[in-house]
């Protein structure tokens, strides 16, 4: 059974990975833009994904706004866990709420977003640039070709071999050469900033009023920096425009919610008790 579900998901991977790389080839033949190809493939997978990606954001956003109502719950059945859980799951099928509703969307969006980056990642961009962004260059081997570094024989050193201490030591003693260059490193450097800020954006979107989540907000776009700083630049612009429409996206469905939440101001408070009947 389990030799069978690995030869199905092999399968599987395969195809979809033939499905992406079908795709981008053919958007670059009418498009004759690797960078164009590369921002409608994106847009036709999110697109496809957008059920799972609705489904997803709503239910976190309605968690979101239960909120005040969980917190008047801990703090009325916090010594008592059972039942705590128990006036929780009541509030949550109440109000048709389910906590798992937000994972099981991304844990099937995962693998496909995964396929779409090593197709973009393994494919060959060949010098290819959209709007200066050196697609197949990382901000790291711009940054290299910019400063022309060689090893002791003069040899190129190879893209595979640069490392960041490598590059920015070298940008540091060698500033002149570096900005006499900005338009081979720049704007590779822009665009990873731009995916930085909409990472803490949409962050900063999902933290409103989780002071844990807060944090969360600002740790993540420095990872991703240091994530993406190796990565070639068709990589980052699939990554720039669905980060970007991620914000867009969430954004619609946060004015949607505040809207509903609006009209249903009881779940955002403590439903009062009903009152018994006299006898």
């Amino acid at each position: 059974m389990v030799d069978l579900l690995g030869y199905l998901w092999d399968q599987t991977q395969a195809f979809m990975t033939w499905l992406m790389m079908w795709l981008l080839e053919t958007l670059y033949g009418v498009t004759n833009s690797w960078g164009l190809a590369i921002i409608l493939l994106t847009v036709i997978v999110r697109i496809a994904m957008h059920p799972l990606t609705q489904k997803q954001m709503v239910s976190m956003q309605r968690m979101q706004k239960l909120q005040p109502r969980i917190k008047v719950l801990q703090n009325k059945y916090g010594d008592d866990k059972e039942t705590l859980n128990r006036e929780m799951m009541a509030l949550y099928k109440e109000e048709k709420i389910s906590p798992a509703a937000g994972c099981l969307p991304l844990l099937i969006q995962l693998p496909i977003f995964i396929l779409l980056y090593r197709v973009l990642y393994n494919n060959d961009f060949a010098g290819a640039t959209f709007l200066t962004v050196h697609l197949d260059g990382s901000v790291l081997t711009t940054m290299a070709d910019a400063l022309n570094l060689v090893d002791k024989a003069g040899v190129p050193i190879p893209r595979d071999q640069l490392g960041v201490v490598m590059v920015f030591f070298s940008s540091f003693t060698n500033l002149p050469l570096l900005f006499s260059n900005v338009g081979m490193w720049l704007p590779n450097m822009i665009l990873l900033i731009l995916i930085a800020f909409l990472t803490w954006y949409q962050q900063h979107l999902s933290s409103a009023g989780n002071p844990q989540m807060a944090m969360m907000s600002w740790f993540m776009p420095l990872l991703l920096t240091f994530i993406c700083i190796g990565l070639q630049g068709g990589v980052l612009l699939y990554w720039g425009v669905s980060s970007l429409m991620g914000v867009v996206h969430q954004l619609r469905v946060m004015r949607k919610t505040d809207e509903e939440m609006r009209q249903k101001p009881v779940l955002l408070q403590e439903k009062p008790a009903k009152e018994k009947p006299l006898s």
